[in-house]
């Protein structure tokens, strides 16, 4: 044993003695999980191939294989990995022998278990520059571990395996990232307390991929083509695909953790739909600059709902479940292997553009792509047949980033030959000769401009290249991925219980999974078929009573989603009534989180909304500039405002803000509003105000035991509330209560205890405000989900 040690660490260090003076700098990677699947797989393939490429560049290299295996069995397995490792093609077979068994020599197995083990490590590798004179330049800690593990390693990395000072740390994350955004948030939280934002390149493969890691250089290279057109007037939608034909036997155990989205919608989909939709940075060279534009991109997306995503479950997934997990054979999985869904964003490049995602376990073919579709205005009079395939302007304009496998298995860049010419970068994209037999969404290749690669990577050697050369633009930084899942939990969170389709797999799904855009969200386009997987829940059938009056008002209850589109639909019937009678809709809105999926429901599905005629009011505002992320407006004119066309002059905010300083009593602002009010509102009556309920039992800026604005003058008056910030402007409850209509608004379980509490008092507003809401000559409805009403 001793004399194999031995040998093999003479053989390591010999490899280094003929770089060793011409080194600048000697690197250290350190591949943890060294004879797990995805290091046999990918990982050594792609450092082997790092070394192919650098091997002259001047830096040395040694790779250190490390795992919990004792050291002489994982050695064995290691190095039976090493043994099968190749060249590319194009590699001449004496040059590949030789740089094989230099990469085999310089490459050292290690148990790494416990923090001595991290030490001795670090002694080894500084022992070993001490005695070849190199200098570090850095050292690469590759994690191919499960995640539950990386806070152990990245402590003992942190504080003993270190390099020294002005050598570089770049530590290696690989998915998943969490499971939703509390638990991104919590292993964030962990690493950063070890590792600093520029040392962690966490890997979504995807990236790698030569078709999608060339959307950006391609829409660069062709601004004076794209620029016109990449836009909402031109464009008719945007599809990102990911499909497969295998389904998750064997991976049981993680899938039913992670199902479809979390697996591929939320990471890989994701990243190729930033890089379609976000700005253009001046340099797309400039790491920084392309992040930046990436989460503004984030910042431009409407939330999703449960309508905005189809899903479905193959049919043998329950039993390999039940099988794998043993689980009992009346064990129901919820977890989705399909997903379709609709994303939209309210920039101004792309608002109304539909981006679809997809992705799926046992489908019919294995393909991946993202097809950018174009509108098509054009008329041409010839038939068919006489039409010039190659510039006929009513052939499909589109173009695609094809993935990889499928009919072409192999990526390429494709732009159809009615659209322009592309400009492609020679030295890495060559122009494909076409084959007439294959077809591309229904049109034959001759009738696009097609470019394959000139020498096809595999996604993780170029992300392992991109680690050496630190271009981080290429991983997901810690404020993407936390965007990333902020935007995907609400949907996760919204489908935990949503009724799956099943489906056969493989062809025999037909048209099971065709999905269509209605009404602003998704739908299969066929009906239901009779096998359906739907969960147990209880269902409002489920409770013996539900009254049909609150306090003495009516009473509208509902699971939330279905509450919130009765209580938008009510809405609009109350503008259309009121501008039939009067000309004009005033409607006076609530801050807080409750209104926002109200606020998106009016956007997104009520077209009909009198918008023209309406004049909005707040009914509270916190005193905050108005472009602060707090003030109520702000969340109005992010998720209402900016999406539907009411005329400027019938905006009304709050006027919190004057003279360079907040809700100062001298300012008058209150007075201010009060005197628009009475000017524009007739009788000083909204037409329709909408209320939420605090869980102290506080309506707008109205706080229990408040000093103003609880009884008195119909006005408008300053309040403190007891949470930061403190400051408020609200309307009075005098003033509310001479609207024509008051609805209010109660959503989740966290309103159980209070709206149990008030369904048992009286009119007593000192202690519940939100008790002393009683239109004098109007009306009250309440809206109230089941989780607040039955918790």
């Amino acid at each position: 044993k001793m004399l194999g040690r031995v040998l093999c660490t003479v053989l390591f260090v010999g490899a280094l003695q003929s770089l060793a003076k011409a080194s600048q700098g000697h690197i250290s990677v350190v591949l943890l999980g060294a004879t797990g699947d995805l290091a046999k797989k990918y990982l050594w393939q792609g450092l082997f191939q790092l070394y192919m490429d650098q091997v002259s560049s001047g830096h040395s290299f040694t790779f250190h294989g490390a795992a919990l295996t004792a050291l002489e069995p994982g050695q064995r397995l290691m190095f039976d990995v090493l043994k099968k490792l190749s060249c590319p093609l194009d590699e001449a077979p004496n040059r590949c022998a030789v740089l094989k068994d230099q990469f085999l020599k310089l490459s050292q197995y290690h148990q790494l278990s416990t923090a001595e083990n991290y030490t001795a490590l670090s002694r080894e590798i500084e022992a070993l520059l001490r005695q070849e004179g190199l200098k570090e330049a850095g050292r690469i800690f590759y994690f191919s571990v499960p995640p539950f593990a990386y806070t152990e390693i990245a402590r003992h990395i942190n504080s003993s395996c270190r390099p020294a000072p002005g050598a570089w740390l770049r530590v290696v994350l690989e998915k998943p990232f969490g499971h939703d955004l509390q638990s991104a948030q919590q292993l964030a939280a962990e690493l950063t307390g070890f590792f600093r934002e520029e040392e962690m390149y966490r890997v979504d493969h995807y990236l790698g991929k030569q078709a999608v890691a060339h959307i950006l250089p391609f829409r660069d290279q062709n601004r004076q083509f794209l620029d016109p057109i990449w836009n909402r007037h031109h464009v008719e939608r945007v599809e990102i695909v990911l499909k497969e034909t295998v389904d998750a036997k064997g991976r049981t155990s993680f899938y039913e953790q992670y199902g479809v989205i979390r697996d591929v919608l939320q990471n890989h989909l994701t990243e190729a739909l930033m890089f379609l939709l976000m700005e253009l940075p001046a340099n797309v060279s400039r790491a920084e600059e392309v992040l930046k534009h990436k989460l503004q991109s984030f910042q431009s997306l409407w939330g999703l709902e449960k309508n905005s995503a189809v899903l479905g479950q193959y049919q043998a997934y329950a039993s390999q479940v039940r099988e794998e997990l043993q689980q009992a054979q009346d064990y129901v999985s919820t977890t989705p292997t399909f997903a379709g869904v609709l994303i939209h964003s309210d920039s101004l490049r792309w608002e109304g553009v539909p981006f679809l995602l997809t992705s799926g376990k046992a489908l019919d073919e294995r393909v991946g792509y993202a097809r950018v579709l174009f509108k098509n205005r054009a008329y041409c009079t010839q038939s068919e047949t006489l039409r010039d395939a190659g510039h006929s302007q009513c052939k499909a304009k589109q173009i695609i980033f094809y993935f990889g496998h499928g009919a072409l298995n192999t990526p390429a860049v494709l732009v159809s030959r009615n659209l322009f010419r592309p400009v492609m970068p020679k030295d890495s994209w060559k122009e494909a000769t076409a084959q007439s037999d294959l077809h591309v969404f229904g049109q034959p290749l001759s009738d696009y401009y097609v470019y394959s690669p000139v020498k096809e990577r595999d996604a993780y050697s170029v992300l392992i290249s991109n680690i050496y050369h630190g271009r981080k633009d290429f991983f997901i930084t810690t404020e993407n991925l936390l965007a990333s899942w902020g935007f995907w939990t609400p949907l996760l969170d919204s489908i935990s219980h949503q009724p799956l389709r099943l489906y056969p797999g493989g062809v025999e799904n037909q048209h099971l999974l065709d999905f269509e855009m209605v009404s602003g969200g998704l739908a299969f386009t066929l009906a239901e078929p009779a096998e359906l997987l739907n969960p147990p829940r209880q269902m409002p059938s489920d409770y013996k009573a539900i009254q049909s009056k609150y306090r003495q008002s009516p009473l509208v209850s509902a699971w939330s989603e279905d509450l919130i589109s009765q209580l938008a639909s009510d809405m609009e019937e109350a503008a259309v009534r009121s501008v039939a009678r009067s000309g004009q809709f005033h409607l006076a809105l609530s801050g807080g989180s409750s209104p926002v999926i109200l606020f998106q429901r009016l956007a997104r599905h009520h077209y009909a909304f009198p918008w023209k005629h309406t004049h909005i009011w707040l009914v509270d505002e916190r005193c905050v500039p108005l472009t602060d992320s707090e003030s109520n407006f702000f969340s109005l004119h992010s998720h209402l405002l900016q999406s539907v066309r009411v005329p400027y002059f019938n905006i009304h905010p709050m006027p919190v803000h004057l003279n360079w300083r907040l809700c100062v009593e001298e300012d008058r602002g209150t007075e201010m509003y009060a005197k628009d009010i009475t000017a524009l509102v007739a009788n000083a009556s909204f037409d329709l105000v909408l209320l939420g309920v605090g869980t102290d039992g506080h309506t707008a800026s109205l706080f229990p035991r408040s000093e103003n604005g609880l009884e008195g003058a119909p006005t408008v008056v300053l309040t403190e509330s007891p949470v930061k910030p403190h400051q408020r402007m609200s309307l009075s409850l005098p003033l509310i209560n001479k609207a024509r209509q008051v609805f209010v608004l109660v959503l989740g379980k966290g309103k159980h205890d209070i709206t149990t509490l008030l369904s048992r008092v009286g009119h007593e507003p000192r202690k519940w405000p939100i008790s002393g809401v009683s239109p004098s000559s109007g009306q009250l409805v309440w809206y109230v989900d089941y989780e607040a009403l039955l918790g």
